[in-house]
């Protein structure tokens, strides 16, 4: 039996008139009281006195866990060193989904006549004249009275309850409803995909199309095809702000939106949407990466759009990277798997130069659409006043869009109004007491806030350390310091900020982008949350305030991630029938990635790149992985990270470096040590992490987390 918890398989009897088989769902003891879910794995070890075994408590009525989902779940557990419990608990998050839903009951009026009636009475028996059956709730909204007045119609007889259907998924999509006009490129791609899905094979392939291509509605014909085919298609997108959009869109073509399965449903949402998919009610579902570990009856198409996104990596409980794993459930549901991106990441690139997956090319964009013209503006040539960010050359251009009634963004992926607030009379830096960050000032809130941990403190009037009062200073600039600077600038302009400081959840995106869309507003200062996925027909003009930010560091995917970045925003500008331009302000115009970004090559910078990382001896070209020690004491963490680099075992083409300090050396109050694994490609990570962690046993108070392929090095 496996629990979902970070153990090994247990054992457990099954009663008398119980028969189990493996991927029941089954409600088992654990520990002295309390009682979890549990999944049949198989037969157990035997050599334990049954008379002492735990018996199986309770049977779930509904279908069992696939064998495939099974066998997925196995080889996550394997390939990120971890129990196949840790995994499952992502299966099984929705317990009550497990029971049948609960009778939804209401009311309608009945033939008992009532002697005396208030007036609040009347009114409720007035709605009720209509014969609609209504709840509690309804009955007291629609009339204007409480729901003590309408259940004392309902103990009088004059209503009368009603058990209504169970909740319906709602309309399903039709794959025939509107097929869109396809360019000659998008119906081969199409045609390619369509053919996949219809031999019910593992295919993978990388559907790459520049900013405005139509990539999502080309793979569309797939998901189309695998619904004709009575299969399930799944789509993944990276963030939660993408889904409003693309809902609309899919519903577009499909006359009925998909199921959803992202963090921003309501709970009954997700019970509900989690027993229609192993049941087999739901054709299409889109979802963020937790989506990977639904259930499905049978799953014919896994889309991965956007797939360089950093989003798709879990960072946190169990760490795995959901674009990876897509790939593997697709081989193990022998389904095709489409990787969607106008700038992949170089991992998928190489798979698709090398012939490792399909190559679906879209080079041009949809329609009359053209790409925009980048050019970079030399920073040390420009003449900025103190306090300036958006230089004149950038400043004028600007000015130009805004006289031809169109519209610009200001790019900057920086919250805030400044990065660094220090003391100008003694430079003491403001920084958080529980990371080791500075915290960042957000004017508009007159909060100091720290992006780590989210603690805010207020602007103190004085510095702490030298007493001297109103003498910080805001140095850096974030959207905030932009946006004011804009507002100077500009002051004819109607202008928004759009970060995740200002708009939260998908439906205040989704407010922005119709602002923008509906022309309400003229200049956008945006953060990486407006860099992707939106289409913005009157927006000619992307401006990037500071293009060197991120281009180095000890992240190995610095220059990858800066690249991919500048590019889809980039792709913002110029996507209707008016060209589009960008302009990047830059300290470093010879920097390989900008230069890319000016001339459009974006294939030479991934040629660079890949030569670079095998050069160095790096992903994909070599294995990585990562142990983070963290505890209160900084002390024992520190000891802790030094038994355990003495207990690694040593192997040919294998080096553990550490342990050392993590940039971010101490988060929410604890100390953090890094200690990192490299490995050559034709080595075992796994089975070389699996002897060595079996050993050792922490320090009391010091917690360790394994990343294998780490996607962040903080």
């Amino acid at each position: 039996m496996v629990v979902p918890r970070p153990l090994k398989a247990l054992d457990y009897r099954v009663p008398d008139g119980m028969t189990l088989k493996r991927g029941d769902i089954v409600e088992v003891p654990l520990g002295k009281s309390s009682t979890c879910l549990g999944v049949v794995w198989g037969s157990g070890e035997g050599g334990l006195d049954e008379a002492r075994m735990k018996a199986v408590a309770h049977r779930f009525d509904v279908v069992p866990l696939k064998e495939e989902l099974l066998r997925f779940v196995a080889w996550v557990a394997s390939y990120v060193v971890a129990t196949p419990g840790a995994v499952i608990d992502l299966v099984l998050r929705v317990p009550d989904a497990l029971e049948p839903e609960k009778p939804r009951v209401a009311f309608r009026r009945s033939t008992r006549d009532v002697a005396k009636l208030t007036d609040a009475r009347r009114r409720v028996l007035e709605v009720a004249a209509d014969g609609l059956a209504r709840r509690v709730g309804e009955f007291a909204e629609a009339a204007g009275v409480t729901s003590q007045v309408v259940r004392g119609l309902i103990t009088a007889g004059a209503l009368e309850e009603v058990v209504l259907p169970p909740m319906g998924s709602g309309p399903q999509p039709d794959p025939a409803f509107a097929g869109p006009v396809l360019s000659p490129a998008q119906s081969k791609a199409a045609v390619h995909m369509i053919k996949a899905v219809q031999a019910r094979t593992f295919s993978a392939a990388l559907l790459d199309g520049v900013t405005g291509s139509g990539k999502t509605e080309t793979y569309f014909e797939a998901v189309a095809a695998a619904m004709q085919a009575g299969r399930q298609a799944l789509i993944m997108l990276p963030e939660i702000a993408l889904t409003v959009q693309f809902l609309e869109r899919f519903a577009k073509r499909f006359g009925a939106r998909p199921a959803e399965w992202h963090s921003d449903l309501t709970h009954a949402q997700r019970r509900r949407n989690w027993r229609a998919v192993m049941n087999g009610d739901v054709r299409a579902i889109v979802g963020a990466r937790s989506a990977l570990f639904l259930p499905f009856r049978d799953l014919g198409l896994i889309v991965v759009d956007e797939e360089h996104d950093t989003a798709f990596k879990q960072e946190d409980g169990l760490i795995y990277h959901a674009r990876d794993m897509a790939v593997v459930r697709a081989r193990i549901e022998s389904c095709p798997i489409v990787l969607a991106s106008a700038t992949p990441s170089l991992e998928t690139w190489i798979n698709a130069e090398s012939g490792r997956y399909t190559h679906l090319k879209l080079p041009e964009r949809h329609g009359k659409a053209t790409l925009p013209k980048a050019t970079l503006i030399d920073l040390k040539r420009e003449e900025l006043g103190a306090g300036e960010f958006i230089s004149p050359t950038l400043t004028q251009a600007v000015r130009d869009v805004l006289a031809q009634k169109e519209q610009a963004m200001l790019f900057l992926n920086r919250r805030g109004f400044a990065p660094l607030t220090l003391c100008k009379a003694c430079g003491h830096k403001m920084k958080c007491s529980r990371c080791s960050a500075w915290l960042v000032e957000h004017r508009y809130r007159r909060k100091l806030v720290c992006h780590h941990c989210g603690a805010d403190r207020n602007i103190p009037p004085a510095c702490p350390e030298c007493k001297t009062a109103n003498a910080f200073i805001a140095c850096g600039p974030g959207v905030e310091r932009v946006a004011e600077e804009a507002k100077a600038k500009f002051p004819e302009a109607r202008i928004a900020i759009a970060s995740s400081d200002t708009m939260h959840g998908p439906r205040q995106v989704q407010a922005a982008i119709e602002a923008v869309a509906d022309h309400s507003v003229d200049l956008l200062i945006g953060t990486q949350i407006m860099a992707k996925g939106h289409n913005f027909p009157m927006l000619t003009l992307v401006g990037v305030v500071d293009g060197d930010m991120g281009l180095e560091g000890a992240d190995i995917r610095a220059r990858e991630r800066t690249f991919q970045l500048l590019h889809q925003v980039s792709g913002r500008a110029g996507r209707a029938d008016r060209p589009g331009r960008v302009m990047v302000q830059t300290t470093d115009p010879r920097h390989p990635v900008l230069m890319a970004i000016a001339s459009g090559d974006r294939d030479a910078f991934y040629r660079t790149e890949a030569g670079k990382r095998e050069a160095g001896g790096l992903p994909p070209f070599a294995k990585l992985a990562a142990l983070i020690l963290s505890g209160w004491k900084e002390q024992s963490v520190r000891e802790a990270g030094e038994a355990l680099v003495a207990a690694a075992p040593i192997a040919h083409g294998v080096q553990v470096w550490g342990p050392a300090p993590a940039p971010l050396a101490m988060i929410r109050g604890q100390s953090r040590m890094r200690i990192a694994i490299h490995a050559e490609r034709n080595v075992n990570l796994q089975a070389y992490l699996r002897a060595w962690l079996a050993a050792p046993k922490l320090s009391s108070g010091v917690t360790l987390s394994l990343d294998v392929d780490p996607q962040s090095f903080m």
